[in-house]
């Protein structure tokens, strides 16, 4: 067998995936190799909005304010949970939001990449790109979101472990084990 008659032998997705966690969780990477291992679309609610806004994130924080961000945020995830189930990976806030919470769960799954403070600095301190940590002491103000997030983050629907050293292949394949506890999320075909 080749081509198409395989792919039947690859687990189902019945619901959008949702990666949602910290700055430097792997939200996009383990995103990226995930939907590969399903052989579904990728999608990356960062990148749609500045597609969408012909801008970065950073230059959209900086012109119009982090609540109009919000608000573009909520309705680009929205109109991406209403497409054909894919993996989507979303900015370290979107989950912040209660109606954004509520939306995730009812149309997809949040999957919290739970790593920790440590591990998070050591991708995130060599990046510019992240608008919340131009600050004058970056570490602290990560640290100081960490504490602020992770309680919500633990509303996830479900949550991987990311430990240091994992790749992101793995990473993604402990996605799928814990993905397979859900069958209304995924079905697993090879049984």
């Amino acid at each position: 067998m080749h081509g198409r008659e395989t792919r039947g032998l690859h687990p189902k997705l019945k619901k959008t995936v949702v990666l949602v966690g910290m700055m430097g969780a792997g939200k996009s990477a383990v995103g990226r190799a995930l939907a590969s291992a399903l052989n579904v679309p990728f999608r990356d609610s960062d990148a749609e909005i500045e597609k969408a806004a012909n801008m970065t994130i950073a230059e959209i924080f900086a012109r119009d304010g982090e609540e109009f961000f919000r608000r573009k945020e909520s309705q680009v995830i929205e109109r991406l949970l209403d497409a054909r189930p894919a993996v989507l990976s979303t900015g370290g806030g979107a989950y912040m939001a209660e109606g954004n919470r509520r939306m995730i769960t009812e149309k997809g799954v949040a999957v919290w990449l739970d790593a920790d403070l440590r591990v998070l600095w050591g991708r995130v301190r060599h990046k510019d790109t992240r608008p919340l940590l131009r600050t004058p002491d970056p570490l602290a103000t990560l640290s100081e979101i960490y504490e602020r997030r992770v309680p919500i983050y633990a509303l996830a629907d479900l949550a991987v472990r990311s430990e240091q050293g994992l790749s992101v292949d793995s990473m993604a394949g402990k996605v799928i084990e814990t993905l397979k506890t859900r069958p209304d999320v995924l079905e697993d075909c090879s049984r």
